[in-house]
């Protein structure tokens, strides 16, 4: 397993989920081996395994583990027990669309499955479940590939990029979204330099990305999160590359808290900010970024990082995870098809119908 791969299945329908424990990196580098439903419920909330297509994939993988449990004597109670621990893990965390978009085709393919094959067995069924979950997981691997292919083109030659949070291979099933951009360039000989926000207030940028891109060979630059528009005033980044967990029709952007900062920041330099992110992430049944809701997490992550006080005892805290960027402050959306550029309401639909 490459040290960089966020997760993978190991067996087969009695196998088990290994997720990278990405809570203790970088200073130690573990593994979870997940085989019930509680523990993949707490990896995904407690942020073991985080990033949009990554959950995703995992969710899927969950409704394997569901099927694992005795006592399911044919495939309805079988498809009963998925549909429930579909709707449980749903609950873990609410922003990051591929969550529910892989349990829901997991559930759907299931659901399927089960009213064309009358009569038969549960572990037929099982099987089949699983396939459906191996197939998420590969074509996220595909995906992640042909983003970094269209994105590398929006990488400066001698010139510097900034991220935000991770959107590398610890956030997918392949090489990520984001860094997929950077990965991609930096095989083509493209030479650039990589600016990191640390990403307040859990320092996916510092812990994750940082590691990452250094792993990589890319010349990398970690940075404090305020101090990106004092770079962008000096002329030292010429563009901005970020993942996203929730697009809507319009092309508004959620991702990372932080994330609206920089977006604004960037069009007050005239500098283009990019999206990279699967068309699994794009939610058409939002209008616009004001309707994706945002996940308020525990005030400790501000208060007590890494369970030392920093903050009085008692204060008030607001801790939302996420930001939506306006789809008018986005010169591109990179996905597996290509950019859409300017991106609005007419031009995401018409990427999608020609797309599939």
């Amino acid at each position: 397993m490459d040290v960089t791969a966020a997760l993978r299945w190991i067996g087969s329908i009695d196998g088990t989920l290994e997720l990278v424990d990405q809570r203790l990196l970088p200073i130690e580098f573990t593994h979870l081996n997940i085989d019930n439903i509680p523990d993949l419920y707490d990896a995904i909330k407690t942020l073991a395994v985080r990033g949009a297509p990554a959950i995703g994939v995992s969710a899927a993988y969950g409704l394997v583990i569901a099927l694992q449990q005795d006592g399911l004597s044919d495939i309805n109670a079988a498809l009963k027990t998925l549909q429930d621990q579909a709707a449980y893990l749903a609950t873990s965390r609410p922003t990051a669309v591929n969550l529910f978009w892989a349990l829901n085709r997991v559930q759907t393919f299931a659901e399927n499955w089960v009213t064309g094959h009358a009569g038969a067995g549960v572990d037929e069924f099982r099987q089949a479940v699983l396939g459906e979950a191996h197939a998420i997981c590969r074509e996220d691997i595909v995906m992640c590939k042909r983003i970094g292919e269209h994105g590398a083109a929006v990488v400066p030659e001698d010139g510097a990029v900034l991220t935000h949070c991770n959107a590398g291979a610890l956030a997918t099933a392949g090489q990520g979204t984001a860094l997929s951009v950077f990965f991609e360039a930096h095989r083509q000989g493209k030479s650039f330099k990589v600016y990191a926000d640390e990403t307040r207030p859990l320092l996916q940028g510092a812990r994750l990305t940082a590691w990452e891109l250094q792993h990589a060979g890319i010349d990398t630059v970690l940075i404090c999160d305020n101090m990106a528009g004092w770079l962008m005033k000096q002329g030292k980044i010429n563009a901005v590359v970020t993942g996203a967990d929730r697009i809507a029709a319009n092309g508004d952007a959620a991702n990372k808290i932080g994330t609206y900062s920089v977006s604004v920041l960037a069009a007050r330099h005239k500098i283009p900010f990019y999206i990279a992110a699967p068309s699994s992430t794009f939610d058409l049944s939002l209008a616009t970024g004001a309707e994706i809701e945002i996940e308020e997490r525990d005030s400790r992550e501000i208060t007590h990082p890494g369970e030392r006080q920093w903050a009085p005892e008692g204060i008030a805290v607001s801790n939302p995870a996420f930001d939506v960027v306006d789809a008018a402050d986005i010169a591109g959306i990179i996905t597996e098809h290509g950019i859409i550029e300017k991106p609005n309401t007419e031009r995401v639909a018409q990427h999608f119908a020609e797309n599939g």
